[in-house]
């Protein structure tokens, strides 16, 4: 039996000339849950409560946006060693949502290992996510104007996924080490939950009636010599809102990204690294698109007996969206803020020792 709980506090002031948005958000997650094993399969089930609490400061006449979301769910989910090829993991969860009724979440993966070198995974499974204002769209407007959540007019976002991934690991010429796995992944969201301008220049979220579809790939391969491991990893994804009758690319999902990693790692002495990450084009919500842009890292660790000691250098190019963007429009005393899709922050450097009792 295992029992366990969180609970988070999380103050949200944000400050703008003629305005003001102030409030706190309380949020808990609790769960009770039981283990049986047998050679082949092992069951969990049990049972869990979320709770979200927003309570917002009264600064001026416009509505509160106060609201108090209490979930419940039951869940059980069985792992099975089918054959010496083949493991099954299912599961299925029930949460009942107030104000938005009982939801019924299956899930499924099942992995095939073809031989010691090359497996293979393919799953699926549902989701849900209960409407707040706290979203990418609201946030860069500082929810000014924006309406609360209605929970007689708007509904649940549901999501329906699926994935097939291929791995592959071997040693080339006796001394590299090399693994390569290749994802595929689609996930559909319904009705999402969208915020549209008003006539009177108020913000209201609505259910689109369309849906949000992504699909892409994920490669990741890692090649080892020694002490030398090189880490690679690209990622395509393509985002499309879908309403209407019209198609067109979701807002702050640039299509291509690329990291690399290589990491010089001696036991108990030296863990030295150089990263970079790589991140296209993508298009922002007012309808202009941001510039593509690559950050660079680099860290190194020196391992003692009883202690350690280690620097970071990140973002060491100093790519910051001011540097190649505006963030605002309008002027200082009257800005409307653009969508923040680049660090902000710059080059940063950190330090530290850690010490082992």
């Amino acid at each position: 039996m295992n029992i366990r709980n969180s609970v988070s506090y999380f103050n949200r002031e944000i400050s703008i000339p003629g305005y003001k948005f102030d409030g706190s958000q309380k949020a808990s997650f609790s769960e009770l849950s039981f283990t049986s094993s047998t050679n082949k399969s092992e069951w969990i089930a049990g049972i869990n409560a979320w709770t979200d609490n927003f309570m917002e400061k009264q600064v001026d006449t416009f509505p509160l946006r106060d609201y108090d979301q209490l979930t419940f769910g039951a869940f059980v989910q069985n792992s099975w060693q089918a054959t010496g090829r083949i493991n099954l993991e299912t599961g299925l969860r029930t949460d009942y949502v107030i104000d938005y009724g009982f939801l019924f979440l299956p899930r499924i993966s099942i992995l095939f290992k073809v031989s010691e070198n090359f497996s293979s995974r393919a799953g699926g499974g549902f989701g849900y996510k209960s409407p707040t204002i706290f979203t990418e769209e609201s946030e860069r407007i500082q929810y000014q104007h924006v309406l609360p959540i209605d929970t007689k007019r708007n509904i649940l976002e549901r999501s329906y996924g699926a994935n097939l991934d291929f791995n592959y690991r071997t040693t080339l010429a006796e001394k590299i080490t090399f693994s390569l796995n290749q994802l595929f992944f689609f996930t559909y969201l319904s009705r999402p939950l969208l915020l549209e301008m008003q006539q009177d220049g108020i913000y209201m979220f609505i259910n689109s009636p369309g849906h949000i579809d992504t699909k892409g790939t994920e490669t990741n391969i890692k090649l080892g010599y020694n002490d030398f491991k090189l880490f690679f990893g690209y990622t395509l994804t393509e985002t499309r809102l879908r309403q209407d009758g019209t198609s067109v690319e979701n807002t702050l999902t640039p299509r291509h990204r690329v990291n690399t990693v290589l990491m010089y790692e001696a036991e108990d002495k030296w863990k030295i690294g150089l990263e970079s990450y790589y991140f296209s084009s993508q298009k922002l919500s007012d309808g202009t698109t941001g510039r593509q842009y690559m950050i660079l890292g680099f860290m190194a660790e020196r391992l003692w007996e009883k202690f350690s000691i280690y620097v970071n250098f990140e973002n060491f190019l100093d790519v910051r969206q001011t540097r190649f963007d505006t963030i605002y429009t309008g002027t200082l005393t009257n800005p409307v803020f653009r969508d923040i899709y680049a660090p902000l922050d710059g080059f940063l450097i950190n330090a530290g020792i850690k010490l082992k009792l």
